[in-house]
């Protein structure tokens, strides 16, 4: 449960209450305007989600989107329109409150980015949550990999590449991945621990040069934060939904609403539910 410190933060939490707390006690906080901070780290043992929300004409076309690249955009629910609970992944929350920042876009344009979307929604939006990499971290830091983003409160860092991802009807870009540096001697562990969650973007895409990937500046991500790569560590990349957010520039549909990149949906599915066997 998450309890009242003695050393509170200005709204109340320190952040090892939010690292403890439950998957609803976090959409709570959210949802009352508590917590705008990136999610990595927070009720950790609940799968965390990509948002994506598309006018009903254009959810066909991004759903075979989808299914076509289940690396980036794994569908974990979609949400028939106009309707914003997720009922199978986190029955009683609401998709319009319930993540700490949204991005819109129209026509290919970040025009907003707030803490609330419930002025721009109508019967005619369908969600998709897409898997997300926060879910399995909670299952390397029990390995003893440690994460340096969560460490250091901030949030993943994440590039755009040179990867096309597979068209599908109006919708094509490049893919994104994000990025932590792993100890060379953990490497092997850490891709067999990320393997077993295909929902969640599963084995890294890549691990080294990232210049490989058409990433010219490792210490400059297009979304989230840097983090040191020491001497004896690899950057280890793994594909990310923010994938759906460089297709919108892209494809520029006449609208999409996102989440932040970083400011995850938590869900009330256990990742090891999301685990393969």
């Amino acid at each position: 449960m998450l309890q009242q410190s003695d050393r509170e933060t200005r709204r109340g939490y320190t952040l090892n209450d939010l690292m403890s707390g439950s998957s609803d006690e976090v959409r709570a906080l959210i949802r009352r305007g508590e917590l705008t901070r990136p999610t990595a780290g927070l009720a950790p043992g609940y799968a965390q989600a990509n948002l994506v929300v598309l006018p009903e004409d254009l959810a066909f076309d991004f759903f075979l989107f989808c299914q076509r690249n289940p690396g980036p955009c794994p569908v974990l629910e979609v949400v028939e329109s106009g309707r914003y609970e997720p009922s199978l992944t986190a029955r009683g929350a609401d998709l319009r409150v319930d993540i700490p920042l949204y991005r819109i876009y129209r026509d290919g344009e970040l025009v907003a980015e707030q803490k609330d979307v419930t002025g721009y929604w109508d019967d005619d939006l369908v969600c998709f949550l897409l898997g997300c990499s926060f879910t399995f971290e909670a299952a390397l830091i029990r390995a003893g990999i440690p994460l340096r983003h969560i460490e250091q409160g901030k949030n993943v860092a994440m590039y755009v590449t040179s990867i096309e991802a597979r068209p599908a009807g109006m919708f094509s870009g490049p893919i994104v991945v994000s990025m932590r540096p792993i100890h060379e001697s953990k490497v092997v562990r850490c891709v067999q621990i990320t393997s077993r969650f295909p929902m969640a973007h599963g084995a890294p895409l890549h691990i080294g040069d990232p210049a490989k990937m058409g990433i010219r500046s490792i210490k400059h991500p297009d979304y989230g934060d840097y983090v040191k790569i020491k001497e004896d560590e690899v950057p280890v990349f793994w594909a990310c939904g923010v994938t759906a957010q460089a297709v919108a520039l892209r494809s520029r549909p006449r609208l999409m609403i996102t989440h932040s990149p970083g400011h995850m949906f938590i869900t009330d599915v256990r990742d090891e539910e999301l685990a393969a066997s």
